[in-house]
């Protein structure tokens, strides 16, 4: 059937044939291009379709004696063909995740104010706060587009200090800690430090960005999941629509963030699983990696103190999206070795290694041969080596099979039918059923660029595989290791309550699990961030692995758990991977706030409990105070809305509405100005300085 298409674009492409191929992809319109000049206000786009009799009359509307072009929904028109009275809908020409009729990508507003850990509530978060009646659903706001570029403009910070500058100057130059200048102003060094700042995440992002963009190698992050549940230190309720646009707002200048090598991992539960998937689909295009299940929690036991009316959660999911040059660290899973061959024998299973090279004789050199490049292979003969089995082994020393897998683990061995072109040079080199060494330099591998022996025995030459290459003892323990697929049922969530000295229920993730996708992903000295930073267990597990951290967090509660953890992994705690990496502390990291303006007034409105701490609120956001200008008023004419007759909750809801949102922090184009200057430190106004104009 033939395509049939609005006469619109019939129009469009005839006029917009003059810019060549700008805006076509062959011989059709190039939507995303045209809309985003569109949006852009280009003028030599605007100037052509003025020309156009049709654009004029349905897209040009006069007003009061002055024509206005109606953008919008010239745009509407262009990406959504159900604008047009055709049998062709927007869902036909584009699936995604829409909200009020348009698809999330094309939205051109941005939800900031969200509860939870980005929220700009601090208290009443829980249930009993919400059966006293307090409802925090109007805390949800729209910023319009035209106001987007003073909403994410750098912001001033406050409150600067350092973590671990304490330390001789020794102790510093060994771990790379940056000190403080001499008159006691902090100053911050990008290739060595590591930064904690306060303030809302989505804010706190578009801050980075200048001096970050395209710097970060991994991001992790722990969002609300979004359960409906009250269990929650914070409100963990929105909808789907609002959750993935909280969602899009931070992941899209999350992207820039990360270097061309680099990696995120998003995890959540199953309730936004799905949803997510499609949105990060959209926002990191072709770079999907992975998605990683970890199981979190036993499913024994009936929860609720009934019968469970549907299957019980234990796993998590690990969104894993990679950049174009970025190369995955896959990482190994380490079993205790009785318990790894006692499982497989439960499940009818042989374990391979059951021979034991007792003797490893001597080598004597027969000859040599080329492998594919050219490049020599040295092939001996091993003389007088003798092998027994496992079971043999424990009759003849009268010790059990477990204690002989311990004594002779590094002598352990199986024969595999390996399908490689160096056993088929052996064995067409070396006719005898011994046993072979080929001594050759891989050119891919582990051994990579290594002088490696490989054995090949029996008339077939079967390649020798010793237990030990995967295999390891640790505090007498032998454990047998497995490369880390999709499936990550290995790390126990038993202790996470104890790790980093705070306690933080149901929220914490175990340092084993940031072990593992932090190597997966860096090496020292990358950047690894968290705008999520909760407790801080991405920043913990990152300094003992000797990465750079940033971590963004609004709530007071998180900041001080977070901040006396780092700072006891500084003073050399030895909870979670402390062992693991023979951590004994050091390292340091800058604190920052983002200087609040209406975040103040507005979490003082918040948690105003009475109506006479309300009007105080009120008067200062009128008047200002010695240390505070007064409030940036969104809707003036609103202010005679205000009537204390009406009682506490709608005038706390109107005290909300009225402040804007867009000055909840002072931006950083505002330093110089008196009013402004006049509030903050000289410290913090010459970290300022140094922080966006001292180079990187």
């Amino acid at each position: 059937m033939a395509k049939i298409e609005p006469k619109i674009f019939d129009e469009l492409k005839t006029a917009l044939v003059s810019f060549g191929d700008k805006y076509f992809v062959g011989e059709e319109l190039n939507r995303s291009k045209l809309t985003d000049d569109l949006r852009n206000y280009d003028e030599a786009l605007l100037s052509k379709l003025f020309e156009v009799d049709f654009i004029k009359q349905h897209f040009i509307k006069e007003v009061a004696g002055q024509k206005l072009f109606q953008i919008e929904q010239l745009e509407e028109a262009v990406l959504y063909n159900d604008y047009w009275d055709t049998s062709y809908t927007k869902y036909e020409n584009r699936v995604g995740l829409a909200s009020k009729g348009k698809f999330l990508q094309d939205s051109q507003d941005v939800v900031l104010d969200f509860p939870f850990k980005d929220g700009v509530l601090t208290a009443s978060m829980t249930k009993e706060d919400n059966e006293d009646g307090y409802d925090d659903a109007f805390l949800n706001e729209v910023i319009e587009k035209d106001e987007i570029d003073r909403l994410f403009d750098k912001k001033v910070f406050v409150n600067v200090k350092r973590f671990g500058d304490n330390h001789s100057a020794q102790h510093s130059i060994a771990h790379g800690i940056t000190t403080e200048l001499d008159n006691g102003i902090v100053s911050f060094d990008k290739e060595k430090d590591n930064l904690i700042i306060k303030g809302n995440n989505l804010l706190a992002l578009h801050t980075l960005k200048e001096k970050f963009i395209g710097q970060v190698k991994l991001i992790y992050i722990d969002p609300p999941y979004n359960t409906g549940s009250d269990s929650f230190l914070y409100n963990d309720r929105f909808n789907h629509s609002a959750w993935l646009t909280f969602m899009k707002n931070r992941l899209e200048i999350a992207k820039e963030l990360l270097s061309s090598d680099g990696m995120i991992f998003v995890q959540t539960d199953d309730k936004e699983h799905a949803y997510l998937k499609v949105l990060m689909d959209s926002i990191f295009e072709n770079k999907y990696l992975n998605t990683v299940v970890i199981k979190a929690k036993a499913s024994s036991g009936a929860s609720g103190g009934g019968e469970d009316k549907k299957l019980k959660k234990n796993v998590e999911f690990i969104l894993v999206y990679a950049n174009s040059e970025a190369q995955i660290n896959i990482q190994q899973k380490p079993f205790p070795l009785t318990e790894y061959i006692q499982e497989r024998k439960d499940e009818g299973k042989t374990f391979a290694y059951t021979n034991v090279l007792v003797n490893e004789g001597t080598l004597e050199k027969i000859g040599e041969t080329v492998d594919g490049r050219g490049e020599k292979i040295e092939l001996f003969d091993v003389r007088g080596y003798e092998t027994k089995s496992v079971s043999a082994l424990a009759r003849e020393e009268g010790i059990s099979i477990d204690d002989v897998y311990l004594k002779y683990l590094d002598k352990i061995y199986t024969t595999e039918n390996a399908q490689t072109s160096i056993r088929d040079r052996v064995r067409n080199a070396v006719e005898d059923e011994g046993y072979t060494i080929a001594r050759y330099v891989p050119v891919s591998g582990k051994n990579k660029g290594k002088l490696t022996d490989v054995g090949f025995i029996g008339g077939t030459k079967r390649l020798v595989s010793f237990l030990s290459a995967t295999t390891y003892i640790e505090d007498g323990v032998a454990y047998k290791t497995e490369k880390a697929g999709t499936l990550w049922e290995d790390i126990s969530w038993s202790s996470i309550k104890s790790e980093g000295g705070v306690e933080f229920p149901s929220g914490k993730k175990p340092e084993k699990l940031l072990q593992r996708i932090i190597a997966s992903a860096t090496s020292k000295n990358d950047i690894v961030l968290d705008f999520f930073m909760g407790s801080g267990s991405t920043q913990a597990t990152a300094l003992k692995m000797g990465r750079r951290f940033i971590g963004l967090e609004q709530m007071d509660s998180q900041i001080e758990k977070a901040t006396t953890r780092i700072g006891n992994v500084i003073s050399g705690e030895q909870t979670g991977i402390s062992k693991d990496v023979n951590w004994h502390g050091g390292g340091s990291f800058v604190y920052a706030e983002l200087f609040p303006k209406n975040m103040g007034y507005l979490q003082d409105v918040i948690h105003a409990k009475d109506l006479e701490e309300l009007k105080s609120v009120y008067d200062r956001m009128l008047a200002g105070t010695d240390t505070d200008e007064p409030a940036d008023i969104s809707f003036r004419a609103d202010l005679s809305k205000i009537d204390w007759l009406q009682g506490f909750d709608e005038n706390k809801r109107l005290l909300v509405k009225l402040l804007d949102k867009n000055g909840l922090y002072y931006n950083y184009s505002e330093i110089d100005d008196k009013n402004v200057r006049d509030l903050i430190s000289d410290e913090d106004y010459t970290f300022n300085k140094n922080f966006y104009e001292g180079g990187d």
